[in-house]
């Protein structure tokens, strides 16, 4: 028959869980601090960093978003603010600000074409022509990163994906996924027809008439009936260059 412990035998198995538990807890401790300690070390490295080489940073799209690379993997958010250390030292948040009420007046400029609609590569385009007397070069790393702070401001700004093209939206319309695949069929030559919605997706004529009257409704897509094959066309000006429209305006 197996003798219960006795109080003591408690007393001492209680006090070597407590042991252990406050054991657990310092070696969590302990490492909490050096993580803490070895990321300010990062950062003050990183600092260093961009005092060292804040000519290419301004300057160089590539060495740029390398930067911006380096900055996230330490928690460090040199756009967070207009003030402060990165502001000083490489005026990153006046660029981006700068680029993000261009890229603003862009969009606006285009919206009667695109309805609100514009592929990101047209965007940096007119972008780069708008901004071609600076001596600072902007990449499409540049842009999102200027359109995910207009995000931040609640204004409609976002980009979505439709098949290999990246699209910015200006606009609150909510795209769904037959939106998106309409989108995707006409990057091949800039419309699509009826027919061939039924025929490339496989869907119903309703469905494919259904889509094609919202996206017209919206503003992202244009009627063209004078078609040699007689077929109403619906032409997508997101998917279309427009590079001629707006660039010095």
């Amino acid at each position: 028959m197996r003798r219960r412990p006795g109080i003591g035998g408690l007393q001492t198995a209680a006090a070597a869980r407590d042991q252990y538990r406050a054991l657990g807890e310092n070696v969590a401790k302990l490492r909490t601090d050096l993580m803490k300690e070895q990321l300010a070390t990062f950062r003050s490295q990183l600092e260093e960093f961009a005092r060292k080489h804040k000519n290419d940073i301004r300057k160089n799209p590539s060495f740029r978003s390398q930067f911006h690379e380096m900055c996230a993997k330490v928690g460090v958010d040199p756009l967070a603010s207009n003030k402060g250390f990165w502001a000083e030292l490489l005026g990153i948040g006046d660029f981006y600000y700068e680029l993000g009420v261009q890229i603003v007046e862009i969009c606006l400029a285009t919206r009667p074409l695109n309805g609100g609609l514009i592929d990101l590569q047209e965007l940096c385009k007119l972008l780069r022509q708008k901004r071609k007397h600076d001596r600072e070069a902007v990449s499409e790393d540049d842009c999102l990163r200027a359109i995910s702070k207009l995000k931040t401001l609640g204004s409609g700004f976002e980009v979505i994906s439709a098949g290999k093209k990246k699209l910015v939206r200006s606009v609150p319309t909510e795209l769904n996924t037959d939106h998106n695949q309409i989108l995707e069929l006409a990057q091949a030559q800039g419309y699509v027809t009826v027919d061939e919605v039924v025929r490339r997706l496989s869907w119903t004529h309703g469905r494919a008439i259904d889509a094609l009257d919202t996206l017209l409704d919206e503003g992202l897509a244009m009627i063209d009936d004078g078609h040699r094959d007689g077929k109403r066309c619906y032409w997508f000006p997101c998917v279309s260059s427009i590079s001629s429209f707006g660039a010095d305006n």
